[in-house]
């Protein structure tokens, strides 16, 4: 697919991996949509991109619909979907004060698998109203997993949980929708420089990336950005899952 000109929406758009995602659509000519909680850093870097801040929740399903009508009265109905938001919260399922609360487990799935199925589910309605492409596209969807979803660490239950099950409805949302011309897809990073890892002691970060066979360093958001944009371009892509992690294989700690 051709971007420019055509309107995207980047969920967690605001930082880390969304916001190079963000600039990638922009630098293609696209009309990018910039979705995040934290409307501040989402209008920082709209303003740097030209594009519209819009604040979302993407867990709560009228907010979702909001962001989705005011990006659309905006640029005109999406053709394509980058769902980066998520949060990362490390419990153990047995803690010291005992049972991981319910609430914290329910929380990382509803914003990072309910969040994004939510988002899919509104854009994707309105992508199967365009008019098809010259390829019969009429819209790319890309989702965020982990290699957590394989190879999740202890305390890492109900981040593995949620991005599980981002990479568990890929397929069949894929073998639904194709009916419509809309391509769904997901990355799965490894361990990447984001704000997540950035705040962390250098020592700490020098650590795992040493863990990594090859290059032996943290991942870039530009390369996850990169790897986007081949999938949009690339119309024989579709429902797969594709892991971005320097051959990371994690033993367990």
């Amino acid at each position: 697919m051709q971007l420019k000109d055509q309107a995207a929406i980047v969920t967690g758009g605001a930082s880390g991996l969304g916001a190079a995602a963000a600039r990638r659509l922009a630098a293609q000519g696209a009309k990018v949509a910039v979705c995040d909680l934290n409307g501040k850093l989402a209008e920082s870097v709209a303003a740097e991109i030209k594009g519209l801040a819009v604040v979302c929740d993407v867990a709560d399903a009228a907010s979702a619909e909001a962001a989705i009508v005011t990006a659309s009265k905006a640029h005109g109905p999406a053709r394509v979907l980058i769902n980066c938001a998520g949060i990362g919260v490390a419990k153990r399922v047995i803690g010291r004060e005992g049972p991981m609360p319910l609430a914290d487990f329910d929380k990382v799935i509803k914003v990072n698998l309910i969040g994004s199925f939510n988002m899919l589910r509104l854009a994707t309605a309105e992508m199967s109203k365009l008019e098809p492409l010259a390829t019969g596209e009429r819209g790319v969807v890309i989702s965020t997993a982990s290699i957590a979803a394989y190879d999740g660490q202890i305390g890492q239950s109900a981040y593995s949980a949620s991005k599980g099950g981002i990479v568990a409805m890929t397929l069949p949302i894929a073998r639904e929708l194709a009916q419509f011309g809309i391509r769904v897809l997901t990355i799965a990073p490894g361990l990447f420089l984001t704000p997540l890892l950035s705040n962390l002691p250098q020592e700490a970060q020098d650590s795992l990336a040493a863990s990594i066979p090859f290059p032996r360093r943290l991942g870039q958001a530009d390369e996850f950005a990169s790897l986007a944009l081949h999938m949009i371009d690339n119309p024989y892509l579709n429902g797969e899952v594709v892991r971005l992690d320097a051959g990371l294989r994690m033993a367990p700690r």
